[in-house]
């Protein structure tokens, strides 16, 4: 799973023409985490690190992509990945779903980037409950919490997906070259100190100035409401 997802990572990287990604499991479960065999195999230090490492990257580069990206949680996503989530934009959850940070029943924390993205998400104080209580997180709770944006009314796979869809193109609405370029500047916003992210929102603001979707907006002068 880990490559494969780097691998699509590598592709989306290369979709330049992309918008919007919504991330989805199989069946009744968004995604497990680590297996459990697998684990037992890289079971000495080096090998985890050199696990926590490679997940770090490919999930920080999934983080990164010029896409409003979308975790669509059915079903469970535990351990790893509930991580997974955190490396989304948004996350949508569907009746009886749950998200659940296990590492501290493995005797762990999280490694792939997890613990950092979730203080940003919810806050340190609502982390710090998350990762020491190994709660599960139902979407009631997901969304007091802001860890959810939302809970779905369908439970099932297809129907789950339609409505993550039309919940994801109120964003995406638009051309590409300007939906890329506001990820990119909220991106920098959150990731760089004030003068670098100001420096990124000024490059990437002379990429869209008097670019095809300014000059169509100025033809048109809309009205806003």
């Amino acid at each position: 799973m880990m490559l494969e997802l780097q691998e699509r990572v590598t592709e989306l990287e290369n979709w330049k023409d992309g918008k919007g990604l919504i991330i989805y499991g199989a069946g009744n479960t968004f995604c497990s985490g680590s297996d459990l065999n697998a684990v037992k195999a890289i079971s000495n230090s080096q090998d985890g690190m050199n696990m926590c490492m490679f997940m770090q990257n490919t999930l920080t580069r999934l983080m990164r992509l010029p896409l409003i990206s979308v975790a669509l949680v059915q079903g469970r996503a535990v351990g790893g990945g509930a991580e997974l989530t955190t490396a989304c934009d948004f996350r949508l959850m569907t009746p009886g779903s749950e998200i659940r940070f296990v590492h501290k029943h493995m005797g762990l924390v999280p490694g792939w980037g997890g613990a950092a993205r979730l203080v940003r998400i919810v806050g340190s104080g609502a982390a710090l409950r998350l990762l020491s209580g190994a709660a599960r997180v139902d979407p009631e709770r997901a969304l007091r919490l802001g860890l959810s944006e939302e809970t779905l009314s369908s439970s099932d796979g297809p129907g789950a997906l339609e409505e993550a869809c039309a919940w994801l193109s109120q964003y995406t609405e638009g051309p590409a070259g300007v939906i890329r370029a506001v990820k990119k500047v909220v991106t920098a916003g959150r990731e760089l100190p004030l003068e670098a992210a100001l420096r990124t929102e000024k490059d990437v603001f002379g990429t869209v100035w008097g670019g095809p979707a300014n000059l169509q907006a100025l033809v048109k002068k809309p009205k806003h409401k």
